[in-house]
């Protein structure tokens, strides 16, 4: 009887507890936090995270609401962190204008907030948090680093003359030099990105173009005339994003967080990628977008590098309903990070380490996560694997800094089982982190007008991409990669579905990878003495089906190492708005791939069926 009593008891006391739990909602305004005074909000917005997070109870939820308008955050009075943040430069340390730590159950509601940021600084970041959810606002800088300006005239003997935007600071420097200048940032700008005036899509055949921005005189009211730089591709009314190769901050910085919800958010500009995720399980984007201010924005770029940016994850990374446009990358890429082995200690020890200089000082993984190793050269994989018993970073800088992983490059791992004895620090080869791998699916996204690529995709777990328009990604749509060589961005992919998406005129420009529409390109240095192959593993590992390919050139697939494609159900619609120019010639060309099969493809040319096309292999 008192069995059935206590089991009641803690039925009741289950069923009540959840009720008991509060939601404490705090407005903006009750914490200080005023929009449209022209006044930083950085040292108030700190004080107000810290306020809710001190005050709410476990189990409770806090909701803190803005007011709809304008809010400006300055670094001077801003938070500061040192971050280590994947895929970017790491200075130490960084103005952050919204530091959101140690958080639970917590939501940011800004109702049409537009937060504006001013110089060089992070706007966002979510540390440590659990259960979080991130909505309604949007991210801009008053003053971003990439530079603005407009063809006016173009003489060939006289060179280009232009108009910097309204917006950007600039002066002719005592060499002649063109410096564009903002708080705390001065550049000497020699890159750029083309866009035609009317589309804004990015000129066809001119990728990263270099310019000449020297012996600059003044020839106007606001236009200057750059006489070396010579040009025929940059008509009048084309319009030029001067950018650099920095890329300090992300627009918004997750890491070691679970149950993060990005809805309703607007990234309009960030010297880096819109977001970056490192080390976090489970993301769910709808609605989160790379985007300018609608048709009317006068700027024609977005952010400095990719819009979304997923290292090292796990879980399900869900992205929809998002525009994604002018950023200077990929509007996703997920991958996790090769360490390389650098020695081996023992039969069951090595030393491992990042080998990028924009990737490292995170944690790499920890004990139980499972691994496996790859020869770089060949990019193979060896057969089983193995677990993390022990991980320590060994670097100096991580030692000092006294905080886990935070500024490591190396670490010294022990594993649970013997390793194979070829892996050594001579053979070249790689340790990739199978734990922390994530499961994606994206759907129902725009993606137009950018720099580089549309989409990439680097992880064993199923990857669903279904529904998207590719609108003028300049470069190849969806890239499926793997490197232990440059980037070192793992890894495989075994289960891919590409379905039901369309691509308009992709490859108007070559970039890195893009050797078609749909690019599988794997970096593998020696690929004739590579025995297993790289991606797949089984029968229609990757299947890309009932696709529309609106195209003006030849290349539609490119796979390398593949063992299981299939390609079925595809239309090619054939238009003559560019000139073909790319150098792959082919329609399809695959490399080492087994079990490849292209059915029911179907070639249009004016509405008429000119050719269908059928591969097994």
């Amino acid at each position: 009887m008192n069995k059935t009593i206590s089991l009641f008891l803690l039925a009741l006391l289950c069923s009540v507890l959840p009720a008991m739990a509060r939601e404490r909602v705090y407005k903006g305004s009750d914490l200080g936090l005023h929009p449209n005074t022209g006044k930083s909000q950085s040292a108030a917005m700190k004080k107000a995270i810290e306020t809710i997070r001190t005050e709410i109870g476990k189990g409770d939820k806090a909701v803190l609401l803005l007011s709809e308008g304008r809010y400006d955050f300055h670094p001077e009075d801003a938070a500061s962190r040192n971050y280590y943040v994947s895929n970017h430069d790491q200075p130490q340390p960084r103005p952050v204008g919204i530091p959101m730590e140690d958080l639970h159950d917590f939501v940011l509601d800004g109702q049409g907030a537009e937060l504006v940021f001013h110089g060089r600084m992070m706007p966002m970041s979510l540390v440590r948090s659990t259960d979080c959810m991130l909505k309604n606002f949007s991210i801009d800088f008053e003053n971003p680093q990439i530079s603005q300006i407009t063809v006016v005239e173009n003489d060939p003997e006289k060179g280009i003359s232009f108009k910097p935007a309204p917006w950007v600071k600039y002066e002719v420097d005592k060499d002649g030099n063109f410096i564009t200048y903002g708080n705390g940032w001065r550049f000497r700008h020699q890159y750029a990105i083309a866009f035609e005036g009317d589309t804004r899509h990015i000129v066809y055949n001119t990728s990263d173009l270099y310019c000449p921005i020297a012996n600059v005189k003044e020839v106007g009211e606001g236009m200057l005339n750059a006489p070396g730089w010579k040009d025929s591709r940059l008509k009048p009314g084309t319009v030029l994003a001067l950018r650099s190769w920095e890329r300090p901050s992300p627009g918004l910085f997750v890491t070691h967080c679970k149950d993060t919800r990005l809805y309703n958010i607007k990234m309009h500009y960030a010297e880096g990628m819109g977001l970056l995720a490192q080390m976090s399980e489970n993301l769910d984007l709808d609605g989160f977008s790379v985007c300018l201010k609608g048709d009317g924005d006068a700027r024609y770029f977005t952010t400095q590098a990719d819009a979304t940016h997923f290292s090292a994850c796990k879980g399900k990374i869900t992205s929809v309903n998002g525009l994604y446009e002018g950023m200077m990358d990929d509007a996703i890429n997920v991958h996790g990070t090769y360490l390389k082995v650098v020695k081996r200690v023992d039969d069951y020890t090595l030393e491992g380490r990042y080998m990028h200089s924009q990737a490292y000082g995170f944690d790499w993984g920890y004990k139980g996560d499972k691994v496996q190793f790859v020869r770089s050269a060949t990019m193979e994989l060896l057969d089983g694997e193995n677990e993390v018993v022990e991980i320590t970073p060994i670097d100096a800088v991580a030692k000092e800094m006294g905080k886990g992983m935070d500024g490591a490059k190396t670490f010294r791992i022990r594993f649970k089982k013997p390793l194979p004895e070829e892996i050594s620090e001579k053979a070249g080869y790689g340790i990739e982190n199978l734990t922390w791998t994530p499961e994606v699916y994206f759907a129902h996204n725009t993606i137009r007008n950018n720099r580089a690529r549309g989409t990439l995709f680097s992880t064993p777990r199923r990857v669903l991409v279904e529904d998207n328009l590719f609108d003028h990604t300049s470069g190849c749509a969806i890239l499926l990669c793997g490197d232990c060589n440059g980037w070192f961005e793992t890894g495989a992919c075994r289960d891919v579905t590409i379905r039901n998406n369309r691509f308009i005129n992709a490859l108007t420009n070559q970039f890195q990878f893009t050797n078609a529409v749909i690019s599988i390109y794997p970096e593998i240095p020696n690929l004739d003495g590579q025995k297993k192959l790289f991606h797949g593993g089984k029968k229609t590992a990757i299947r890309i089906e009932n696709n529309v390919f609106e195209t003006f050139d030849a290349p539609i697939l490119y796979a390398k190492s593949v063992d299981g494609l299939l390609f079925k159900g595809n239309k090619v619609v054939k238009n003559a708005d560019y000139k073909p120019f790319h150098w792959n010639k082919d329609q399809f060309l695959l490399q080492r791939v087994n079990n490849v099969e292209i059915e029911d493809l179907l070639f249009y040319r004016g509405g008429n069926i000119i050719r269908e096309v059928k591969l097994n292999r």
